[in-house]
């Protein structure tokens, strides 16, 4: 995170306010590094104080505006209420005032949801695929568009909350343009898994990823799965007893049909899936999880996983009791 002192009045304090352009306090300037996940979370925070020192009114407005002050180069604040209705939304705002509480990404992840019951509960990261804004406009109805976004959501008074993010290719652990390491080493994983199962055949493909110590089960525990387009489970090196099961309409806690959309991601040519599933290293809690799948054959696909808690080193489970 980086900090500059302010020389000279830097941070005029209007009506007794502390203006958000950068100011946390009376004696500094804050200067937000937008590679840092750490800065995107207090840009939020401070966003949420301003909510308190300008009023709900005012905050609203200033978030709202295409020329807000609170954009910054692709983040920026968006304002729901706790009935899912949209707030502020700069690039959206032909939407604001409608209910967008069972919205979803292209991949059927129920956005708005999680990120309601994440502030609800004190605020914190999620993750999720949104195309990013160009020309001042963000078209959600470009499926193609989407890329996976690491995101902070906090609560800004009793009936609202904020949030923004980042896209996972401009993260501080990464460097610019590339995905973080465990992102990185997911997709290497699930390639290797692939062009395995092109030069070795089925059979040894998923004889292998069905193996606990073989080749596709690094040391972290993370591992890869393989399973038909019809849903049914036909590798996994932790559910073995599972395999030739059909899970196409197992659902998670919020709803969404992981497995299904997987599926329909690999046979669409693979890519990013965002989904809740159990961390096994945290109490099988319930987590966010990246997934991304590559397609085989005509037949099966494989895919790996990394938990939002990998790559933000925050607590991210989610309170779905």
């Amino acid at each position: 995170m980086q900090k500059q002192v302010c020389i000279g009045i830097v941070c005029l304090c209007v009506l007794g306010a502390v203006a958000f352009a950068g100011c946390t306090s009376q004696q500094g300037t804050e200067v937000y590094d937008q590679s840092s996940m750490t800065d995107l979370s207090e840009y939020v925070q401070d966003a949420a104080g301003y909510v308190q020192t300008a009023g709900k009114e005012t905050a609203l407005a200033t978030f709202d505006a295409p020329d807000s002050r609170f954009i910054l180069g692709d983040w920026y604040i968006y304002a729901y209420d706790n009935e899912g209705i949209l707030q502020a939304h700069p690039y959206e705002r032909d939407a604001v005032g409608t209910y967008r509480g069972n919205w979803t990404d292209v991949r059927g992840l129920p956005m708005i949801a999680i990120a309601q019951e994440t502030a609800a509960n004190g605020g914190g990261y999620i993750a999720y695929l949104y195309p990013a804004p160009k020309d001042g406009v963000i078209n959600e109805s470009a499926t193609e568009t989407y890329e996976p976004k690491v995101g902070y959501v906090y609560p800004a008074g009793d009936d609202l909350w904020l949030g923004s993010g980042m896209y996972f290719g401009d993260t501080a652990v990464a460097g610019e343009g590339q995905y973080p390491p465990a992102i990185a080493e997911m997709i290497a994983l699930v390639e290797s898994g692939a062009l395995y199962a092109e030069t070795e055949g089925t059979e040894a493909a998923l004889a292998a990823i069905g193996n606990v110590s073989g080749p596709f089960v690094d040391a972290e525990g993370h591992y890869l799965y393989a399973y038909d387009y019809n849903g049914t489970l036909v590798a996994h090196p932790y559910l073995g007893d599972r395999v030739g099961e059909n899970l196409m309409e197992k659902e998670g806690p919020f709803g969404m049909k992981m497995i299904r959309a997987l599926s329909e991601t690999a046979a669409d040519g693979g890519g990013f899936v965002v989904f809740v599933w159990p961390n096994p290293d945290n109490g099988n809690l319930e987590e966010l999880k990246i997934g991304y799948v590559l397609p085989v054959n005509d037949e099966w696909w494989v895919g790996s996983g990394t938990y939002l808690s990998e790559i933000t080193g925050a607590h991210s489970a989610l309170d779905v009791r």
